[in-house]
């Protein structure tokens, strides 16, 4: 399953897993909302809600997760206000569903705030 992020100004692509998290929110798409930045990490809210499935407090650079605590997607490409050395740390425990198979250096001109569209590739 493929998916695209937009942006304003950018669109990256991404690969999802085969995990009840990933299904969910595949079935959901599209959706629209506004993404908020924490360091390295971009997250906005979507109509899904799953449980824990194997959650994880440390996640690699490119990796799509899920917050249950929030209901929120999450886009990790570097260090959050949380994060030991150099580790990349979610606020909380999250679900990876994914990764992000483009080039993640746009990711740093997002903008707080601004409008993300998640869709179907």
């Amino acid at each position: 399953m493929r998916i695209k992020i937009k942006t304003d100004k950018f669109e990256f692509k991404a690969e999802l897993n085969e995990s009840k998290t990933a299904k969910a929110i595949y079935e959901s798409l599209p959706v629209k909302a506004k993404g908020f930045r924490w360091g390295g990490e971009i997250y906005f809210s979507i109509p899904v809600h799953v449980e824990y499935e194997n959650p994880k407090e440390i996640v690699a650079k490119g990796d799509l997760a899920f917050w249950p605590n929030g209901d929120a997607f999450c886009i990790f490409f570097g260090k959050t206000p949380a994060s030991l050395e150099n580790e990349i740390r979610p606020a909380s425990a999250v679900n990876i569903f994914g990764k992000i198979i483009s080039p993640l250096d746009n990711l740093n001109f997002v903008k707080d705030g601004e409008s993300i569209i998640v869709e179907r590739d």
